[in-house]
């Protein structure tokens, strides 16, 4: 067997509006609803599922818990841009942007936190680091 890419995860959220809104505003994804009620945050060729804490779907994680997500997205918008987008969406930056390694190349990356605490890395790829 070969993986060979992610299609979707799942966070657990306190509340599935404050998360959409977040989502969509800050980093422009579309919410989808499915299934029986329902939602995603559709980006590229990727989604993540929400699952509202208390109600989460079967099969879950064993213990689903809003905040203990950590994840990195990549972007080609250049990283400056990245930056002065969120400071214009009121999202404050806890690091960044620093050097990092990628699962492809080395990345410029930006951290900060959703609703919920989970920590989101938007990076760009670079040959250099």
């Amino acid at each position: 067997m070969r993986i060979n890419r992610l299609d979707h995860f799942v966070l657990t959220v306190a509340s599935v509006d404050a998360t959409v809104e977040f989502y969509t505003r800050a980093l422009g994804f579309t919410a989808v609803q499915f299934g029986e009620g329902r939602t995603a945050l559709a980006f590229g060729d990727q989604k993540i599922n929400l699952h509202q804490s208390g109600a989460e779907f079967e099969p879950k994680a064993i213990q689903p818990t809003p905040g203990s997500g950590d994840f990195c997205l990549t972007t080609q918008t250049p990283i400056d841009g990245v930056v002065a987008h969120l400071k214009r969406e009121g999202v404050e930056i806890e690091l960044g942007p620093v050097a990092r390694t990628g699962a492809r190349s080395p990345l410029v990356s930006v951290y900060f936190r959703d609703p919920d605490g989970n920590l989101v890395e938007v990076s760009n790829e670079t040959a250099e680091g």
